[in-house]
């Protein structure tokens, strides 16, 4: 009787060790399913990210590049400044993608130039609006500006000394690519030299400067856009 208890004994033993067993292969099973769910989720959603940020790279200089033929005399048209609207607005998941390049080597001013940058688009959409509207109301340059010196604290807010925010920010942006060598050199350059080209010809509505600016940001941005709907995963243009 006794040998009979202890073979029972251990084929219980046994059956208890084969059910913890079977019980924690499940449970890992579950959990690596889990977690290869949530990788292939976070991975779609960062391609669905860089593919819109690719987009936008493209259709944002493009538009404003466009915008450029429609001036009148030196001043934004009604075709316009609504080009610029829609430019502002996909500039700002473009230079989401841009500063996101050196998130990992200086993400402090990946976090602060974006929001800087992002406030130059909002300027930029501010002097698009009032291009529209003196167009529309038929002001003359002079009588728009003597308006709005009655108001200096919110013109200057809005317009005149955040304007230059927007090519400022890309100025740094170059030259922070430059310097960690992010991309390669020439983007880095292009960059700078169309954010250098950005305020001389549009404070003096300068057309023939202004497209010079436009071809010199356009083509950097497109460039970047299209590495970014190609490979999407690839975080880096160029080490």
């Amino acid at each position: 009787m006794s040998l009979r208890r202890e073979t029972l004994y251990v084929r219980r033993e046994k059956i208890f060790f084969i059910n913890v067993t079977c019980l924690e292969s499940i449970g890992s099973c579950t959990l690596y399913l889990t977690t290869k769910t949530k990788q292939m989720e976070s991975t779609k959603s960062f391609q669905s990210e860089k593919n819109f940020q690719g987009f936008s790279l493209i259709v944002a200089p493009l538009w404003f590049a466009v915008s450029t033929f429609f001036w009148t005399d030196g001043e934004y048209s009604v075709p316009s400044a609504t080009l610029i609207v829609f430019s502002m607005f996909f500039w700002i998941p473009a230079l989401t993608g841009l500063f996101g390049l050196l998130k990992t080597r200086m993400p402090c001013y990946t976090v602060w130039g974006l929001w800087i940058a992002v406030y130059g688009c909002i300027s930029g959409c501010c002097f698009a609006f009032l291009g529209y509207l003196t167009t529309v109301f038929n002001i003359s340059h002079q009588d728009y500006l003597q308006a709005l010196s009655q108001y200096p604290v919110t013109s200057q807010i809005l317009l005149f000394a955040a304007g230059p925010l927007f090519p400022l920010s890309l100025l740094l942006l170059g030259i922070n690519l430059i310097r960690t060598k992010t991309v390669h050199l020439w983007i880095g350059v292009l960059f700078c030299l169309g954010a250098i080209a950005f305020p001389v010809s549009r404070i003096p509505r300068i057309e023939l400067i202004a497209h010079i600016a436009d071809v010199l940001l356009l083509i950097p941005s497109v460039y970047i856009g299209i590495n970014f709907l190609i490979k999407p995963n690839t975080s880096l243009i160029s080490q």
